[in-house]
């Protein structure tokens, strides 16, 4: 019932966030300015005004009374279903995470560790911190995951971390310093080693956590030998700036301004993607959504720690066509590689710790066999 509750929640939210938008584009329409007048009007009035107000207090008041309904009903846990509906469930928390969480949405995941299978604890431990919109069982791709075959091979105790991915970098990377902190301080066996494997938004989460983990004088981090960073958008990804032009360009005119509005429905965890934003110094001066110059605080590779960077393109070679324009169809080579036009922001991989995997995809780097190959020799 938990799950029902809270797509009814997001439901009602969403009813009053378009009666926001409709009534916006009413107002405008009826005011009618010139085209590029920058006066935006927002509320229509008179009887039109407290129709609209009728719909909003009558969706809030349903609303409400439905959510206390199903509070008082039998509770499920929304972590518990089927694989289809925890992909669907971690991508609503990778699109309106932050959202879910603000509402008290019961929709939105809490951190935590899984344990896939039985595996004994040893002194080797390999943490795994999916990306945006997805979870934890989706390292599993065509029957490969890379955490199973690295404690078959290898002898690591896989612990693949869950969260909520709409949610700021910043503020996962904070819970997963503590988080990791305190699963450690419990840890039944010594620990010898402790590694991290990030897929994309995850290696900027693993970034901020040493960040806020050296500010809070945390233990784990001089256990921390090595990360293995997969696709990781060190500098951003172009697509999130793509989104940020759309939502700019409805602004342009009054009769559009309101449909800006739909560019507004993307996470905090999107808008981060923007630059690579990874502390909260790079987001809360501002409006996220307006937030066009790359102002991030610099936060080199963690010291003391071996860092490997995985990449992919779905060109046939460096610098054709497709690998300029699509990357691996979400990240750019050179932001997976750490490579930035400012040499004061490029990341300072070793000589033979970065590799490119040509005609692959941003999700092949998930299961194929030469990219585990790959990862196999650099934890070994």
């Amino acid at each position: 019932m938990a799950a029902v509750r809270g797509i009814a929640k997001l439901a009602f939210d969403s009813v009053a966030g378009m009666t926001d938008l409709v009534e916006g584009m009413h107002a405008n329409i009826a005011a009618a300015p010139l085209p590029f007048d920058r006066k935006v009007r927002r509320r229509t009035r008179g009887i039109t005004g407290l129709v609209y107000a009728a719909i909003r207090e009558i969706s809030h008041l349903v609303g409400e009374g439905t959510d206390h309904l199903m509070k008082i009903m039998p509770s499920d846990d929304v972590l518990s279903g089927s694989p289809a509906q925890q992909a669907w469930l971690a991508a609503i928390n990778g699109v309106v995470g932050d959202h879910l969480e603000a509402t008290g949405n019961p929709l939105a995941i809490p951190m935590r560790f899984v344990h896939h299978g039985a595996h004994r604890p040893t002194g080797r431990v390999l943490v795994l911190i999916h990306g945006l919109c997805m979870n934890d069982l989706q390292w599993k791709r065509n029957g490969h995951d890379h955490g199973e075959a690295l404690a078959r091979d290898l002898g690591y105790t896989p612990l693949y971390l869950h969260y909520n991915s709409g949610r700021h970098v910043s503020v996962n990377g904070r819970a997963f310093a503590a988080l990791l902190e305190e699963t450690l301080a419990h840890w039944p066996v010594p620990i010898d080693e402790l590694c991290i494997v990030g897929h994309s938004l995850g290696g900027l989460v693993a970034r901020s956590a040493c960040h806020y983990a050296l500010e809070a004088s945390h233990a784990w981090p001089s256990k921390l030998k090595k990360i293995v960073f997969l696709g990781t958008p060190h500098h951003g990804s172009p697509l999130e700036r793509h989104g940020n032009w759309f939502q700019a360009a409805f602004g342009i005119s009054p009769y559009s301004a309101p449909l800006g509005a739909l560019g507004k429905i993307r996470s905090a965890g999107v808008t981060d993607l923007r630059h690579g934003n990874l502390v909260d110094e790079d987001w809360n001066h501002g409006d996220r959504f307006y937030q066009h110059q790359d102002t991030r605080c610099h936060v080199r590779l963690p010291e003391h720690v071996t860092c490997f960077a995985a990449a992919a393109t779905l060109g046939r070679r460096r610098g054709d066509v497709k690998d300029q324009w699509l990357g691996d169809g979400l990240v750019p080579i050179d932001s997976a590689l750490g490579v930035h036009r400012d040499p004061e922001r490029c990341l300072d991989f070793a000589e033979g710790n970065h590799r490119v995997w040509l005609e692959a995809s941003h999700w092949d780097l998930l299961d194929r066999a030469g990219v585990y190959a790959q990862i196999h020799d650099w934890l070994a």
